[in-house]
């Protein structure tokens, strides 16, 4: 019968802050209990790393991308130029700070980086994430104009001012045997080969605006004739609420590496604004996560690289609106105990 691992983050022994009293003995049987069952794996698939702290040094790059695809066929896309940037963070247990520069800055790129923020926590049976991403920078724009097969662009487009902000949680059913946190989090070491499914809730806001209204006349005319009555401006705060599912699945490959695969549609309702005129009916909302890391570990070593591709689709009478981030990270990390 495989056993069942479960790790302690308390300096001081268990058993000695148990014999202290009736109350010290319940927290303690509490604690052991919670870590039972929200951390406890199959040791035969995962295993612990041994350590409390990590230290990591990360370098990542990201871009938006925004597609629109109008009635007549005519498409528009944006792409951002890269933001790179490379930070130290120091974690303990669950918990985890640190500093990031803006690279891109430094080396002649944008001046202000397009802002990200993400937190997340994530244990055996579950997982919760909060994430920030803006984008007020500017994009490179490209138009296509199929009726008179002409295309325009690149050239740079200012009039931009996107952000997103979200929550969710969600569980993962096989979670004696799968872990996520050992490719995107370092904080476990998948033995074998195994993949879960799993399912949860996500609330997320877009707020979403396009200001087209110093464009040349030959490119106003290319837009849908709905948007002149918000002068030329396309702007949408939508609220989605959802259910998220998905896959994870962790291949175990010879010395040390483990290479992990998920993907996790998001699927529910959105309610909004189009400009200044409130939707009259509940629209489908879809978002789509495809996310693929690697991780060596060596002893206190480990060295980490993670890629994926985040995408919303709104479908509306007169156009079709897909927005994407692209995202590539590498990290190297070392870990240790204190005590």
């Amino acid at each position: 019968m495989s056993a069942v691992n479960s790790s302690y983050g308390l300096g001081i022994d268990l058993d000695t802050i148990a014999s202290w009293g009736k109350f010290p003995k319940f927290c303690i049987d509490v604690y052991r209990w919670g870590d039972r069952t929200f951390n406890g794996y199959d040791t035969t698939y995962v295993e612990g790393t041994g350590y409390k702290f990590k230290l990591i040094e990360k370098n990542e790059s990201w871009i938006d991308f925004y597609h629109f695809q109008f009635d007549d066929d005519n498409t528009m896309n944006m792409v951002s130029d890269p933001s790179t940037s490379m930070g130290l963070h120091l974690s303990y247990l669950a918990l985890s700070g640190g500093y990031d520069i803006n690279v891109s800055k430094l080396f002649g790129g944008t001046p202000r980086a397009r802002k990200r923020f993400n937190f997340g926590f994530t244990c055996a049976l579950l997982a919760a994430n909060f994430y920030f991403v803006s984008n007020d920078v500017g994009t490179t724009i490209r138009w296509y104009d199929k009726e008179n097969n002409r295309l325009f662009g690149p050239y740079d487009f200012s009039g931009i001012n996107c952000s997103s902000w979200g929550v969710e949680t969600y569980y993962f059913f096989n979670h004696k045997k799968y872990s996520q946190a050992a490719v995107f989090a370092f904080s476990k070491i998948q033995k074998r080969s195994s993949g879960s499914f799993f399912a949860g809730i996500s609330y997320r806001q877009d707020d979403y605006c396009f200001d087209f209204s110093g464009e040349p006349e030959y490119i106003k005319d290319l837009l849908p004739t709905s948007w002149t009555g918000y002068d030329y401006q396309y702007r949408r705060l939508n609220r989605n609420y959802a259910l998220k599912l998905g896959y994870g699945h962790n291949f175990v490959f010879p010395h040390n590496w483990v290479l992990g695969v998920m993907e996790s549609p998001v699927v529910g309702i959105r309610r909004g604004s189009i400009g200044d005129e409130k939707l009259s009916k509940t629209a489908l909302s879809f978002n789509n996560r495809i996310q693929v890391g690697a991780a060596y570990n060596k002893k206190h070593w480990f060295v980490g690289l993670d890629g994926y591709c985040d995408m919303g689709l709104i479908k509306e009478r007169d156009h079709l609106f897909v927005n994407m981030i692209l995202s590539f990270s590498a990290s190297v990390g070392f870990r240790f105990n204190l005590w």
